[in-house]
């Protein structure tokens, strides 16, 4: 917070300031006097919801730094400007509370000195210091610790015997501890209160010590209902005790948790975040005869895992309805193998109707040789019909293995997708042919962001036709594409069919250096590729000119110099007339040339080159 000074001075001002008033023979007059104030003015200084609705809205206004910066001195000046403005601009100024140093900075300046990025007191405090940390002290309703200038020992020696009855705080409801070492989480209780109900604890260890203060936390912090935990080192030792003290928990983040914790949490009935980390060991049996109601107001689950194992087990345990699901796989091995019935315990586990978001990350242990995933192993999924984002990822070790007929599937599965992103950066020459391409276009309309790979020869070896490609279908809303790392030859036809079925399309991504796996002439497709992003802007620039002459102008002529009237086809474009370039437009699932999916992954030793 800054300008910690001024504000200690806040209220000797104003009661100065009235006295003064009250010496000259002004005393009892602020009425009278407020009458000649504007109207607006008025209602400001008389009203104190409206004045406490317009300070507010000055505190809020703060979603980045400077502005956060701004609305703190708009707030001061305010409390500065008359005594009826001190108590509601101070209120807002000292309820968010980043660190304790604006506190300690309000006491007299003999008391503290700053070195380098830490604050010591010089001498003991008084009463008369206490006296002043009062002032500020209950306004406080939220406080991190992770910003500097840091507290020193001292300090913390002197405010851990105040000479009133603990909390510091006293009104404190949010509370963020983010510092090391066993000796600070002992501070912890200098803060906690009954009134606290968000809960964010990032221990550097978590051993018996910080495991028993925080059970103790769990007990004088009844109401707690966010509760974010996590520690820098791997610790025998979890918060499950302390989870199983809080019924009212509606959002929690935090490690391993045992397996009662588990049970306590699926009971939970106001639940609707939880993302934690599942134990080494599966689950047992005995947790089966428990799962029946479970997690009943959850909304999004985000798990981390070493093995696809551990995650069946979770769900053949748990019965869910979720709208959003993260599935986290770190430090496998082999993952791919496992997948398909990993993703069928996944569809039965969950109800088909509610889930909205569905992320997979895979992220195994490296090894010499790389392993093709067929994209037919996501067909389990095809059963969530209301599916909107779609975010597959399985870099180390893997590469997608493409076909038309399964994301065909995939479009006609999901029609209200609106991310599809299946290895955003994989590199890859096999992908799907362009007609794919369009028909998932054309069976997900509100489609906005994608991420697929595309063999672009059929489009690359045939020039630019004079009728627009598949009946003048356009896809209005994607604006944004990865493409990974494909070879093109010209540049300009890429981009005519690109900017034909894409008009609004803004950001092509392609050959990202970080996932290009060292492929040879990625500079040369690079610029090629930079080459389509120009010219699709500059096909979307003459489109635009050219719809605009058409409308203003009432009528175009056709071919033969014919006057034909203008009008908007359904996509929105000027129109005089009707094309037709005598293409499908869409994709069937026998033509597609799809290899057997008995399998889904296969061992590949090179990628094949155009």
């Amino acid at each position: 917070m800054e300008a910690e000074s001024s504000i200690a001075s806040v209220e000797d001002q104003c009661d100065t300031h009235s006295r003064q008033q009250f010496r000259s023979g002004q005393g009892g007059k602020d009425i009278s006097t407020s009458f000649k104030l504007p109207a607006s003015a008025r209602c400001i200084s008389i009203i104190p919801e409206i004045r406490w609705k317009i300070f507010q809205l000055i505190h809020d206004a703060g979603d980045n730094h400077n502005a956060w910066h701004l609305g703190n001195k708009t707030l001061l000046a305010l409390a500065l400007t008359c005594k009826s403005f001190t108590g509601p601009a101070l209120k807002l100024l000292w309820q968010d509370l980043s660190g304790l140093a604006p506190l300690i900075k309000c006491l007299p300046r003999s008391l503290w000195k700053q070195v380098e990025q830490k604050l010591e007191f010089q001498r003991v405090m008084t009463l008369d210091d206490w006296s002043i940390f009062c002032k500020y002290n209950h306004h406080v309703r939220s406080l991190r610790t992770d910003v500097y200038p840091l507290v020193g020992t001292e300090i913390w020696h002197a405010l851990s015997c105040p000479p009133f009855s603990l909390p510091l705080l006293p009104n404190l409801m949010s509370l963020s501890w983010d510092r090391p070492g066993s000796e600070a989480f002992l501070c912890i209780r200098l803060f906690v209160c009954p009134k606290i109900t968000k809960l964010d604890l990032y221990p550097y260890s978590f051993g018996p010590t910080e495991h028993s203060i925080l059970s103790c936390i769990s007990m004088l912090c009844p109401s707690v209902s966010h509760f974010d935990f996590s520690s820098v080192t791997k610790s025998a030792e979890d918060p499950s005790t302390a989870l199983q003290g809080w019924s009212h928990l509606t959002s929690v983040t935090t490690t391993t948790v045992s397996e009662a914790g588990m049970l306590h949490l699926s009971k939970l009935p106001s639940l609707r975040f939880l993302q934690l980390e599942l134990p080494s060991t599966p689950m047992s049996v005995v947790t089966q005869k428990f799962q029946h109601p479970v997690f009943c107001a959850l909304q999004e689950l985000n798990v981390e895992c070493s093995s696809l194992v551990l995650l069946d087990a979770f769900f053949e345990r748990f019965s869910i309805a979720p709208k959003a699901i993260c599935l986290d796989i770190i430090g496998g091995v082999d993952s791919a193998r496992a997948l398909p019935a990993s993703l069928s315990h996944l569809s039965n586990g969950c109800v088909h109707d509610s889930l909205e978001c569905m992320e997979l990350y895979i992220d195994d242990q490296p090894t010499d040789h790389i392993t093709s995933i067929r994209t037919a192993v996501l067909r389990p999924l095809f059963a969530f019909r209301n599916l909107r984002k779609l975010d597959f990822r399985a870099y180390q070790n893997y590469t997608l293995r493409w076909d038309d007929a399964v994301l065909l599937q995939m479009a006609k599965s999901w029609p209200l997708l609106e991310v599809l992103h299946l290895n955003r950066y994989d590199h890859s020459s096999r992908g799907v042919t362009p007609s794919a391409f369009t028909s998932l276009l054309q069976h997900c309309p509100c489609l906005i962001s994608v991420a697929i790979i595309v063999n672009w020869s059929t489009i690359d070896e045939c020039g630019v036709s004079p009728d627009a490609p598949y009946r003048g279908f356009a896809h209005k809303t994607l604006s944004e594409a990865f493409f990974g790392s494909p070879r093109i030859r010209y540049p300009t036809r890429i981009a005519a069919f690109i900017s034909a079925i894409t008009p609004n399309l803004e950001s092509i991504v392609t050959w990202d250096p970080q996932f290009g796996r060292g492929q040879q002439d990625s500079k040369k497709y690079t610029t090629r590729w930079k080459c389509v992003c120009d010219l699709i802007k500059a096909f979307s620039m003459v489109r635009e000119q050219v719809r605009r002459m058409v409308l203003n102008a009432g009528e175009g002529v056709d071919g033969n110099g014919i006057a034909q009237p203008a009008h908007e086809t359904e996509n929105g474009d000027a129109a005089t007339g009707e094309g037709d370039n005598g293409e499908g437009g869409e994709v069937s699932e026998e033509d597609s040339g799809s290899e057997g999916e008995s399998e889904y992954m296969s061992d590949e030793s090179s990628e094949e080159e155009e």
